[in-house]
């Protein structure tokens, strides 16, 4: 079995526990949080006699091959190089962090470290999603003219004020885009082959923040296609999340719930049987927890046999490096180009 302790037991801890429960070679061992009643609860509610409110006391005291990052986003980088002077492999939720400085520097500690790094973007699982991106690859919508992301959630005020690192630019990296929209921009930038450039607007439209809580970007990507992602926090009730791909001889539009779209002119291709979930309506995660548990699953299966896991930091950090480019083309009003 290999070992995993949290780091952080808020709002996505959950999922990650439960994660490690379902997957066949990992187990907990350790808990933290810097407040003690969250780690104690989560610790006794897992069969844990022991928590921690200092992770590098957890890191000597217990035998961890694989910690979960579930801290604030701006804090990624420096809880995952701790784990990595320790010789702890790092498993990071999203965003890997919220600059392209603390990225760069947490992919090399880890290099440097001989330990793995590893990013969460469950969506990469849905069924819906791993077809799109297999026709894609095999070139079965012909000539991909446009894809598209609406990616339109709300969050109340109460959400904002559960805790003082949110919606702000330091330590949550941005708004609707950075907390999240950066699974969808993943999921579209991964099934189409590539973002190429973005010319966006983003606005504080609805919520008392420093940060976007409705964005709308036009992109084009490497294939020539183009396409538009919305990205907001300020649509009531929360909408489901919808992504498109359309080409000169098919197109594919699915969300929440599975297909809306599956029509090819090669009618031998066949609408699939959906698996998984993209999180359900307005991410309440009350759906299948079937990415979580596949991601910790590889993880423990990358440890065990010596391998890179299937979302390297290198390939986590791609979706906040679009989102970054987003930023600076709303802050200057131009187009940016995003750098490989």
């Amino acid at each position: 079995m290999v070992n995993f302790a949290l780091v952080g037991c808020g709002r996505i801890a959950p999922n990650h526990l439960d994660g490690i429960k379902n997957a066949p070679n990992a187990r907990l061992v350790a808990v933290c949080d810097i407040i003690e009643e969250k780690a104690k609860k989560v610790a006794l509610e897992n069969g844990l006699s022991t928590w921690y409110t200092d992770m590098e006391e957890m890191f000597e005291k217990e035998k961890i091959d694989v910690v979960c990052i579930l801290t604030p986003s701006g804090m990624h980088s420096d809880h995952a190089c701790i784990a990595a002077k320790h010789k702890i492999n790092v498993l990071c939720e999203k965003p890997l962090d919220v600059t392209k400085e603390k990225m760069d520097k947490m992919i090399r500690v880890c290099h440097e470290e001989g330990v793995k790094l590893g990013g969460i973007f469950q969506r990469r699982k849905f069924s819906c999603a791993n077809f799109t991106k297999s026709l894609v690859e095999e070139n079965k919508f012909g000539k991909i003219t446009m894809a598209d992301a609406y990616l339109k959630y709300y969050r109340d005020a109460e959400y904002y004020k559960s805790a003082d690192w949110r919606a702000t630019w330091e330590l949550d990296g941005g708004g609707a885009f950075m907390n999240q929209g950066v699974h969808g921009i993943d999921l579209i930038n991964w099934m189409s082959g590539g973002i190429e450039s973005v010319y966006a607007r983003c606005e504080t439209l609805q919520w008392d923040i420093e940060v976007e809580d409705t964005a709308v970007v036009l992109v084009k990507y490497k294939n020539g296609a183009m396409g538009v992602i919305e990205g907001a926090t300020s649509v009531y009730p929360g909408l489901d999340t919808v992504f498109s791909i359309h080409g000169s001889e098919g197109s594919i539009s699915f969300g929440d719930k599975g297909y809306y779209t599956f029509e090819f002119a090669d009618k031998s291709i066949k609408k699939p049987d959906v698996v998984g979930s993209l999180g359900g309506d307005n991410c309440g995660y009350h759906s299948t927890n079937f990415g979580h548990i596949e991601l910790i699953e590889d993880m423990a299966q990358a440890v065990m046999n010596d391998r890179e896991p299937k979302i390297p930091g290198e390939e986590a950090r791609k979706a906040v490096d679009i989102i970054l480019a987003i930023y600076e083309s709303a802050r200057t009003g131009k187009e940016v180009f995003i750098n490989d």
